[in-house]
């Protein structure tokens, strides 16, 4: 699987996820972490650090009525 397909995933992911934010901020938050790993020469880690980098900051934002 590419790594475009597989941030694709990730992004689908979240949004299921985080279902009470906009699916929009949800992928803006994806491409800003994604973009944090743009220089990384060893990509094979890059989708899971970007999920785990953009859970952190999703969850920052909260949960609805928290």
């Amino acid at each position: 699987m590419s790594e475009q397909a597989l941030m694709a995933t990730v992004c689908q992911q979240l949004v299921a996820n985080y279902s009470w934010l906009p699916p929009e901020q949800v992928a803006d938050v994806v491409q800003v972490a994604y973009a944090r790993f743009a220089e990384c020469r060893v990509r094979e880690f890059v989708p899971l650090l970007v999920e785990r980098r953009a859970r952190s900051e999703l969850a920052e934002i909260g949960v609805p009525g928290g």
